[in-house]
């Protein structure tokens, strides 16, 4: 039996309606208008196409947009001024700094320097100790995705085997931490596998919830699937392009062998992507109702 697709694009779909309605509700209520600030440091093809799809979703949204394209020769301290500015602007409820940076500018310290309540991505460490202990706050937006696809498809991830194939900072170690929690769409026992991990397709194999996030084209194959296992996959991989010069993409999954044995799966394109934009954007309405007292 082939897998059910989960569609990402479908789903965020849904969620966009529904900021839609709360941001027109927000601005019948008192003229509050959600703004969401975006810094691009340099000229990082890849990084422009992610901050332009970001300004134009705000844009068909209803939320306020503010971009700021800087050049790579752009100080440190040029950088931090810029951001103690939005941090006290009222109209300006997130703020989005697109990494990476240029080597000369510290990226632990710009993220320092964003105030916690405007971290709308999620990665400042008061957001992460919130995360971790299971407090309220912002959730990074790829792994939140991850979490709200599940819950969106009926999967059912309390008590369930989940094995994370990769443990970066941006999805592999927040969505092992999302999951362990003792909530509502967690409540997994979570197996976190990384380059050093022997034998990873003993541990995959296990995986009633297989989440594959390392960054290489086809690695998870189907021999390290189990059986009707939900299988999430984050990788987003150009392996080539075509005549027209547009990027071929992969993920991390080998896709057309694993959905003939799992039960469930996300594609790539269309799967994991669409959900980190839009919860990006619920991020950022979000903190316009913490804001104004009504979260």
């Amino acid at each position: 039996m082939v897998a059910k697709l989960i569609s990402g694009s479908e789903i965020a779909g849904q969620i966009r309606a529904e900021l839609c309605q709360e941001i027109s509700e927000l601005k019948a209520r008192g003229g509050i208008v959600p703004g969401l600030a975006t810094i691009l440091v340099g000229d990082d093809p890849a990084s422009h196409v992610y901050v332009s799809s970001k300004v134009k979703t705000c844009q068909s949204m209803g939320i306020h947009s503010e971009r700021y394209d800087l050049p790579a020769t752009t100080s440190e301290a040029e950088l931090l001024a810029l951001l103690e500015k939005l941090n006290s602007a009222p109209h300006i409820n997130g703020i989005l700094v697109q990494i990476p940076l240029p080597k000369h500018i510290d990226e632990a310290k710009v993220i320092l320097s964003i105030n916690p309540d405007k971290d709308v991505d999620g990665f400042h460490p008061i957001s992460v100790g919130r995360m971790l202990i299971g407090t309220p706050g912002f959730l990074p937006c790829t792994p939140h995705g991850i979490q709200v696809l599940l819950q969106r498809s009926n999967v059912n991830t309390s008590g369930a085997e989940v094995v994370v194939v990769g443990r970066s900072n941006i999805v592999g170690k927040p969505i092992a931490n999302i999951l362990l929690q003792k909530a509502c769409g967690a409540n997994a026992t979570v197996t976190v596998c990384h380059a050093s991990t022997r034998d990873i397709a003993s541990h995959t194999r296990r995986a009633d919830i297989l989440i594959a996030a390392i960054g290489k084209p086809k690695f998870i194959t189907a021999d390290m699937v189990k059986d009707d296992a939900v299988v999430i996959d984050v990788g987003t991989n150009e392996i080539g392009k075509t005549h027209e010069g547009k990027r071929i993409l992969a993920g991390d999954v080998d896709f057309d062998a694993v959905k003939e044995k799992a039960c469930a799966i996300t594609p790539v394109p269309g799967g994991v992507g669409p959900m980190t934009i839009i919860m990006l954007m619920s991020n950022t309405v979000k903190s316009a109702k913490m804001a104004h007292g009504l979260a």
